[in-house]
């Protein structure tokens, strides 16, 4: 089970990554774009996620993964904090880093996760 404070280390813990509100609530963001946010009182964050991929986490994780009819033409997910492990919030927040990253930032970390 993860909260929104692991939510906010493991994402400040990115390159060039950052927090301000985003509509009232913590986001955080990657230079100037927007990867991820809190809502509901910390128990929900919000990612950025390929369109693809939310398909399949939506099917395989309904209960960690899911959509509310504002997100359903966007490419984002939600993720219920209580139902994830830190592991898997880890590659969560990362995959939406890497979607607002920009393109030499990301390559750059890329490569030290693959050297490290």
């Amino acid at each position: 089970m993860a909260t929104a404070d692991d939510a906010r280390r493991l994402a400040l813990e990115l390159p060039d990554t950052h927090e301000k509100p985003f509509f009232g609530t913590p986001g955080f963001y990657v230079r100037t774009k927007h990867f991820a946010r809190l809502k509901d009182r910390g128990e929900t964050l919000v990612v950025r996620c390929d369109m693809g991929e939310r398909e399949l986490l939506l099917g395989a994780e309904p209960e960690t993964f899911f959509l509310t009819p504002h997100y359903a033409d966007y490419h984002y997910v939600l993720v219920r904090l209580a139902a994830i492990d830190e592991a898997e919030l880890r590659e969560v927040l990362t995959d939406s880093w890497l979607m607002a990253a920009p393109k030499r930032l990301a390559a750059a970390f890329l490569e030290e996760q693959k050297a490290g």
